[in-house]
Parts: structure tokens; sequence; C-alpha cells
């Protein structure tokens, strides 16, 4: 398998890691949130296992935490309007 492909795969599976995370905050329903969350997850960790047999297991940790942490960062701002500093440190 190609080196990208296991980038890609990283960059899924921090994307529904947090998937997963929103989905348990923005669904009202509690079977509905559940089910979403045990989806997201799922398919994260696959991402992340196929991630695992393409690159090492810095590259693939350290890819899906900044997928995961950018895209909960956005999904903040847009979807949940929570404000952010104007200045860091």
């Amino acid at each position: 398998m190609a080196r990208g492909g296991g980038y890609g795969w990283a960059l899924a599976a921090g994307f529904n890691a947090a998937l997963a995370a929103i989905s348990a905050k923005f669904f009202a329903p509690p079977l509905l949130k559940y089910s979403m969350v045990i989806l997201f997850n799922m398919t994260m960790w696959g991402c992340y296992v196929n991630s695992l047999k393409a690159l090492s297991s810095l590259q693939a940790t350290v890819t899906n935490f900044a997928a995961n942490f950018i895209s909960s960062g956005l999904a903040g701002y847009f979807v949940f309007e929570e404000p952010l500093p104007s200045k860091v440190i």
C-alpha cells in the first residue's frame, strides 16, 4: 500500500473521531446519539487500523490526532458557535 493511502486513512480516522464527538453533542434522541457515536467510532478504528498497515504507529497517531483536533476545533466554531480567542498565549 502506498504511503499516501496511509495518510488518507489516518485523516479519515481523525475526522470520524471528531464526528463521533459532534454527534454526541448534536443529536437529541439518546438512541440516535449513541448509535451515531458507535458507528463513527467503529469507522474510526477501521480507518486507523488501515493507516497502521501503511505507516509507522507514530505517523498514523500524529496524523489522526491532528485531523481530530482541527476537525473538532472547526466544528466547535462553525457548528456550535464557540468563541475562539483572538490571541494565543
